[in-house]
């Protein structure tokens, strides 16, 4: 029995894992992993650029009024982009609109006024304004049911969806009721 046992240890001490002598394989697989993960990267950058080439027809984003009035609301949290009204996949990303970024929103008698520290700021007028709803994603960010606050505005030719979502959540239903009676108190005095 002593002697197996001697065996055994023997063998075991014995084996070793072999040391790596193909350096230079490694160093090419490394290389080449490298530059297949920047040639994605690469491709994604412009096909972004390129989304936003398509959408050069979008006007220029309206800036804030000089005088908009006193704040009606005011909030702060994330805008999460904007997207074609009604289809929550199809980001807009032309003049910045599809930059997340944190946000700073105040609703006033004028408009919306968005403010994007590191971002494009933009305004949305009161007579853009179509709706806001809760929703619970945009552009390939998706969040509890009425996580989100959907704001629906018209911009040149189209209209846009632009998601913002609150510090507070609770807070997006007193500013779909505020945007809502906006629109319609905008809509009554045109018919009038």
């Amino acid at each position: 029995m002593t002697s197996e046992i001697l065996l055994a240890a023997g063998l075991a001490a014995e084996k070793k894992s072999a040391e790596v002598t193909d350096w230079a394989a490694r160093i090419g697989w490394l290389v080449g992993l490298a530059l297949f993960v920047a040639l994605v990267y690469w491709l994604m950058r412009e096909g972004w650029k390129w989304r936003g080439t398509l959408q050069g027809d979008l006007p220029e984003l309206p800036g804030a009024p000089d005088d908009p009035g006193p704040a009606r609301l005011s909030m702060s949290g994330r805008y999460h982009g904007s997207t074609t009204a009604g289809q929550w996949l199809d980001r807009i990303v032309a003049h910045g609109l599809g930059t997340r970024s944190r946000v700073e929103l105040t609703l006033t008698d004028a408009g919306l006024d968005v403010v994007r520290p590191g971002a494009t700021d933009f305004f949305i007028p009161r007579e853009a304004l179509r709706e806001a709803v809760l929703g619970k994603g945009i552009a390939g960010k998706v969040l509890t049911e009425g996580g989100l606050l959907l704001v629906t505005w018209a911009h040149g030719e189209r209209l846009i969806d632009s998601g913002f979502r609150s510090d507070h959540a609770a807070e997006h239903t007193e500013w779909v009721d505020a945007i809502n009676s906006m629109i319609n108190k905008t809509e009554t005095e045109g018919a009038r």
